[in-house]
């Protein structure tokens, strides 16, 4: 089968059979930084057309729902804003169930974490100290604007008492340029820094895919995660007990296969490849 690089087995075809809701990955899938992915859109529609339901999942937690929903649409990607989950909005329903609303937060971040922790009704501050002491915990989300002062304070807060959270862990971002610094290089200085690991709530930890499956009504036998990273999307499916399904327009590649010590239950070339395993 065209764009099918490997031959599920007997037990993951049956699953395949079942599959009423995908889970499916944004960057690497859906598009390349700006760039959609040829055959996407299309691909979406027909998922619509047969009953099956979807989830655009996204541990980049820069933009909004709605923003994304709006970059999608200048791709000529329609998608509907309670369609998208995003690593910021798992990580406000976790700091709401353990801290409450109101909690003192301090964030790292862009407009689409900070956007949904004020919607969420949390305190954002950006000291590490004050008459009320350190901030219930530090949010650490991808920013390509981050400073040393915003990593100083995170630092001090994280030693002095605040949770370490973390909406997302992946150490790379697929672009048009290449691979670049993501949110885990700034993880991965702090937890150096403090000593301490943070909480992860994207993937790969299967907590996002559990929101996921809730907004769908969906049960893990009947859903699969379509993903472009190993340790990421893969990871999570594994996690979650769903199918998985690797696309190789990402982050992972062939090489990195063979030496992976988590396995995908299908690989294809890309999304739209999916259709004609679906069909078959």
């Amino acid at each position: 089968m065209a764009g099918l690089l490997s031959t599920p087995a007997p037990a993951v075809l049956e699953h395949l059979r079942r599959v009423r809701a995908l889970l499916v990955d944004l960057d690497g899938v859906v598009y390349t930084g700006n760039t959609p992915i040829p055959g996407v859109a299309e691909f979406l529609a027909w998922l619509a057309s047969t009953g099956r339901r979807f989830q655009c999942l996204t541990n980049n937690s820069t933009l909004t729902a709605a923003q994304y929903v709006a970059k999608l649409g200048r791709m000529g990607i329609p998608v509907e804003e309670s369609q998208v989950l995003t690593s910021s909005q798992a990580a406000a329903i976790y700091l709401r169930e353990r801290f409450g609303p109101g909690a003192r937060l301090a964030a790292i971040g862009e407009t689409g974490l900070v956007q949904v922790l004020l919607a969420e009704g949390f305190r954002l501050v950006a000291d590490h100290h004050g008459p009320a002491g350190p901030p219930a915990a530090v949010v650490c989300g991808y920013n390509r604007r981050l400073t040393y002062e915003q990593l100083k304070h995170a630092c001090l807060a994280i030693r002095a008492g605040a949770a370490f959270v973390a909406t997302n862990p992946d150490l790379a971002l697929p672009t048009e340029e290449g691979l670049l610094p993501g949110n885990g290089a700034a993880l991965a200085y702090l937890q150096a820094a403090t000593g301490v690991a943070p909480v992860v709530i994207g993937k790969p930890e299967a907590t996002m895919l559990h929101v996921a499956m809730e907004r769908l009504g969906a049960t893990a036998g009947e859903t699969a995660i379509v993903g472009d990273g190993l340790l990421t999307d893969i990871l999570a499916g594994h996690r979650a007990g769903v199918a998985t399904i690797l696309v190789l327009t990402g982050v992972a590649t062939r090489g990195d296969l063979a030496a992976a010590p988590i396995q995908p239950d299908v690989v294809i070339e890309r999304l739209p490849d999916l259709r004609r395993l679906l069909e078959a």
